[in-house]
């Protein structure tokens, strides 16, 4: 009986996870490609202490928003428009909606380069397949959540897999420790930290993250008020555990990138996915080339499911009203489609897009903040003194970095 208890909790603790999977694949988006690649190439190892950084805040930022769901029973979309003025849910709706936009955007983009670099397909061709494909992920969540959930995992671990073989054949690890220890190397380099840190929360996995933990408490009358709490803090401590070995995982995963790069390309920023791949493909042989595209791909259109299946959240908590999935999947992939068909440089979509997730950081984490703060709505999950300062310093440190970068961008 002694061995069956323990054996049991850890069942009921490994069940609860898998929503931070799910969340995961946001890190590791086609747009952290970009990033990292150019960072690897143009600094080496220098700019891996930043990765490290930058994944503590993550960590703490969706471990808000998983217990947010958890002791409340809503995710955050609700709680905005049930708590907040009706003058100012509405802007918050349209610029999370924005945000989901363009996150749809950028995923859409890198399906269609990857499967451009595998198959030769043209670029307007290949995004309509990546909307097809990541449509029938789609069709696992939110009825089939744990298939969606495995299934986004599995893409997790082809792109970890597919940077593993790069780094074997690279020898990249050679040298990473100096990395690790904080440094810059001019203005260049500072602005490229800075946009690492900045993208390091995405805002519309905040907001799916609650709405995947939010039925995870035990919701019960007054004679299970202590099963409740209990089931409640079990599903709390599932969640930290789920959110270390995933965002672990992608955090592993970009750092894999920028010193495959650093490796590769040695001081010379490629500027695009696609010389991205011819480098690695004339430096390392063709097996990299083609783990980098499967990456790239399982990456696109895993991500494009997460971004799809947030917007409909956002939609369905602000307005009370849902929007079937594939109807919203027919409507998101209009804007990659018009990019890719004027012609405009694919990797210098992704950036831009990333600009547009940097303009809705604050409006993601301030409520977040509030809401985890509050008694009332959280009970005995409500944060102590001093996460709700943590959570004020990483808000405003975040849309502060954020901010530099769009002025940085803007102005030249």
């Amino acid at each position: 009986m002694n061995g069956t208890a323990p054996a049991g909790r850890l069942a009921r603790l490994a069940g609860l996870c898998g929503p931070a999977f799910v969340v995961s694949v946001a890190y590791i988006d086609p747009g952290n490609f970009a990033t990292n690649m150019a960072g690897g190439a143009q600094y080496g190892t220098m700019l891996l202490w930043v990765i490290a950084v930058a994944n503590a805040p993550a960590m703490f930022v969706q471990a808000l928003s998983a217990k947010l769901g958890i002791a409340t029973g809503r995710n955050l979309p609700e709680l905005c428009r049930d708590h907040l003025p009706r003058r100012v849910s509405l802007p918050l709706w349209v610029q999370a909606e924005l945000v989901a936009a363009a996150t749809d955007l950028a995923e859409f983009i890198g399906g269609a380069i990857a499967l451009n670099l595998l198959l030769g397909v043209p670029l307007l061709p290949a995004a309509a397949i990546t909307a097809v494909v990541s449509s029938l992920l789609l069709m696992l969540a939110p009825r089939g959540r744990r298939r969606f959930e495995a299934t986004v995992a599995a893409m997790l671990a082809v792109v970890l897999t597919g940077f593993a073989y790069q780094v074997l054949l690279s020898g990249s690890l050679a040298g990473v420790a100096g990395g690790f220890v904080p440094r810059l190397a001019g203005t260049d380099s500072l602005l490229l930290a800075t946009g690492i840190m900045g993208a390091t929360v995405m805002p519309h996995v905040v907001y799916l993250h609650s709405a995947l933990t939010q039925h995870q408490g035990a919701h019960g009358g007054p004679r299970e008020d202590v099963r409740r709490e209990d089931a409640r803090r079990e599903a709390v401590r599932a969640s930290r555990m789920d959110i270390a070995v995933a965002l672990g995982t992608a955090g592993l995963v970009n750092m894999a990138m920028l010193t495959v790069a650093a490796a590769t390309f040695g001081g010379g920023d490629p500027g695009s996915l696609q010389a991205v791949h011819a480098g690695l493909g004339q430096v390392l042989g063709p097996g990299a080339a083609v783990a980098f595209a499967l990456a790239l791909l399982a990456s696109g259109l895993a991500s494009s499911s997460v971004g799809t299946y947030a917007g409909q959240v956002i939609t369905a908590g602000f307005l009370r009203r849902r929007v079937p999935l594939l109807a919203r999947r027919l409507i998101t992939i209009l804007p990659a489609m018009a990019v890719l068909a004027v012609g405009v440089n694919p990797t210098r979509a992704l950036v831009l897009s990333q600009v547009a997730l940097s303009f809705g950081i604050p409006f993601a984490l301030v409520p977040l903040v509030a809401f985890t703060s509050s008694r009332k709505l959280m009970g005995d999950l409500v944060n102590r003194r001093l996460t709700t300062v943590a959570g004020v310093v990483v808000a405003t440190v975040i849309s502060a970095l954020n901010g530099f970068l769009l002025v940085e961008v803007f102005t030249g």
